[in-house]
């Protein structure tokens, strides 16, 4: 078993009609990514699907499905506010059943959330217990819940953790990303902590040097500390920088798999 390379959908959002290229849309991605760039799976940002129907959900599975690229996680990349005082909490209880409800429609094993909340005693207790409350009704569809770092409680990896460890069961795991590892100040000890109980991790990619490095970390050296702790999901390619999205994104997976083939 080995891990497999997939693609952030929000990577390519440059290329969608809303930014003056008619030839992509959302539904067109899994069979890019899958023929054009060799990646095979997507991650979708929930800010993508916004206004999206019922049916729309179903054809873009049809269509990733169909493309032998299939949408794996859904990710909200908008801070949820379930431990702050009602109605806030109730609110974003509710949006967290809508994104699995989507979820499941897409055919996707887990939902990725992240929490506005401060990294406080009281907010760690509120938030562990509303997400303690939904976790029954995320199982019943099957679905995995992954925490991603976010500003405030969960920056740190050791506060990160402890939170899945209060939620417990074996549906609740972490997904890191590079860029927040790097930016820790520790990269390779921030993604040994959050790697082990990893369901996804985003290798977030800045760009590349005109000598072809990688800009603000090793990739490869990201990728040596989630193999030297075991990790063998799903890694997606997320391209956050500037220029051609395409050309960052086939350096990427090219250095990707060099750094995989020698961890192998």
């Amino acid at each position: 078993m080995s891990i497999i390379l997939t693609l952030a959908t929000g990577s390519l959002a440059r290329q969608f009609a809303a930014n003056g290229n008619e030839e992509m849309t959302l539904l067109d991605i899994p069979d890019y990514a899958n023929r054009h760039l060799k990646l095979r799976g997507v991650n979708v940002p929930a800010s993508m699907l916004s206004g999206w129907s019922l049916e729309d959900l179903d054809q873009l599975r049809d269509r990733a499905d169909k493309a032998t690229c299939p949408c794996l996680v859904l990710v909200e990349d908008t801070g949820l506010k379930l431990g702050a005082p009602e109605p806030l909490a109730s609110e974003a209880a509710t949006r967290v059943r809508r994104l699995a409800t989507a979820a499941n429609r897409l055919g996707c094993n887990a939902i990725s959330l992240c929490f506005d909340a401060p990294n406080t005693d009281e907010a760690f207790d509120n938030v562990s217990t509303q997400l303690k409350a939904l976790m029954p009704s995320l199982e019943r569809l099957e679905l995995n819940v992954l925490i991603a770092p976010y500003k405030g409680l969960t920056t740190s990896p050791d506060r990160l953790t402890d939170l899945i460890k209060r939620v417990g069961g074996f549906r609740i795991g972490s997904m890191p990303n590079f860029g927040h590892a790097a930016e820790s100040g520790n990269t390779v000890e921030t993604l040994r902590k959050l790697a082990p109980y990893a369901g996804a991790i985003h290798a977030t990619v800045l760009g590349f040097t005109k000598k072809g490095q990688h800009k603000g970390f090793d990739l490869s050296e990201c990728v040596k500390a989630i193999r030297s702790v075991g990790f063998l999901n799903t890694l997606a390619i997320d391209f956050i920088g500037e220029g051609d999205p395409v050309e960052n994104i086939e350096m990427a997976r090219v250095q990707l798999e060099a750094a995989l083939e020698e961890e192998n």
